[in-house]
């Protein structure tokens, strides 16, 4: 349904499993909520996804507790059998995120999943767990925190990311500040490793930015955020799974094993869905031989970059002919009126949805 050259992504992240009444279910714990600021009662269900930009399929999934007695309300149910992969289950509940993110990723290199990058957001954005992930013959795409002793090799010196970026020359009128190759630590061969860098504006605050770092630092900045884009997709898998499938709200169950095998039948209505979904929207689904020649599912459809095409176009005209506002109008309408009918017809209809 795909061409070979597709660029497919793993993402990693983490989301609040409320059991906000409840005080008698196992292994319960206070977990901060990011998006209130608060504590509540639940689990960190860290989350291992499977994306090509146009599907999304969870893979592996861990319930984390906490092993802080400060944060921790219930233990293990000390009757659970420990041969068992329900305990084994436990254990890893107990688990650093980071640690238990290296065990789902052992499973995704197991089954050999096609994965071109590791994509996550600054939780786990540490050189050590970056150069980890490396040795699973993977690269990685992130984003970055500002964090005073997480620092980069940069011509010679050490800085940290505020430090990198007062180095560097910038453009502000690009949407790509800056960008620079910053080393990450060195490989077991006593090798640096390099990453790339790239400082990007925050559209929510003109003043600050978004820093993005890359593994694969031949990849040009707007792919690097293109390739990024697509760890939305695990969010909107969040949403989906809390607002509409029911998500630790149909059931009272305190058992752990209980849980596991709820959020794992949540997880795998998401996957009819989705493949539902991806069914109807490529028609080489339908059969025939005229559908064995349309196109793959796009990242981008054609009309969307004719689109950007001739904004471009028309921006260029500005800039650097005498022309004037009505006569640029004009030369673009004759254009459209040159254009095969069925493009007129879909970029009318592109411009009518949007």
């Amino acid at each position: 349904m795909t061409s070979n050259d597709r660029v497919n992504v793993l993402i990693f992240d983490d989301s609040l499993y409320s059991r906000s009444r409840s005080k008698a279910v196992e292994l319960l714990s206070r977990v901060h909520d990011h998006s209130t600021g608060k504590y509540i009662n639940g689990f960190r269900m860290l989350t291992m996804g499977w994306s090509d930009g146009n599907s999304f399929i969870p893979v592996a999934f861990s319930l984390l507790s906490s092993t802080n007695p400060n944060t921790q309300i219930n233990s293990i149910n000390e009757n659970i059998d420990k041969r068992t992969n329900g305990y084994k289950r436990r254990k890893e509940a107990l688990k650093k995120a980071t640690e238990t993110m290296f065990d789902l990723l052992k499973g995704a290199v197991k089954y050999a999943i096609p994965v071109d990058y590791v994509l996550f957001d600054s939780w786990f954005a540490y050189p050590k767990v970056i150069k980890k992930i490396l040795g699973h013959k993977m690269q990685v795409i992130c984003r970055l925190k500002a964090m005073h002793r997480v620092y980069y090799t940069y011509k010679g010196k050490k800085v940290n990311l505020k430090g990198l970026y007062q180095k560097l020359d910038k453009n502000h009128k690009n949407r790509v500040v800056a960008s620079a190759i910053v080393g990450i630590g060195k490989d077991k061969d006593d090798n640096e490793i390099k990453a790339k860098i790239i400082f990007v504006k925050n559209n929510n605050n003109k003043s600050q930015w978004i820093a993005l770092l890359s593994t694969n630092i031949d990849l040009d900045a707007e792919e690097i955020i293109r390739i990024y884009g697509k760890r939305w997709d695990i969010e909107v898998f969040f949403k989906m799974n809390k607002s509409y499938l029911r998500l630790a709200k149909e059931f009272q169950g305190r058992s752990y094993d209980l849980m596991f095998a709820h959020t794992t039948i949540v997880f795998t209505r998401y996957i009819m869905l989705t493949l539902d979904v991806r069914k109807n929207e490529d028609e080489k689904t339908f059969g025939g031989m005229f559908f064995e020649y349309c196109d793959e599912l796009k990242d981008l459809s054609h009309i969307e970059a004719l689109f950007l095409i001739i904004d471009l176009f028309k921006k260029t005209l500005h800039d650097y002919s005498t022309l004037t506002e009505k006569k640029i109008n004009e030369l673009l309408d004759y254009f459209f009126e040159l254009l095969p009918g069925y493009i007129k017809k879909s970029l009318m209809i592109s411009n009518a949805e949007s």
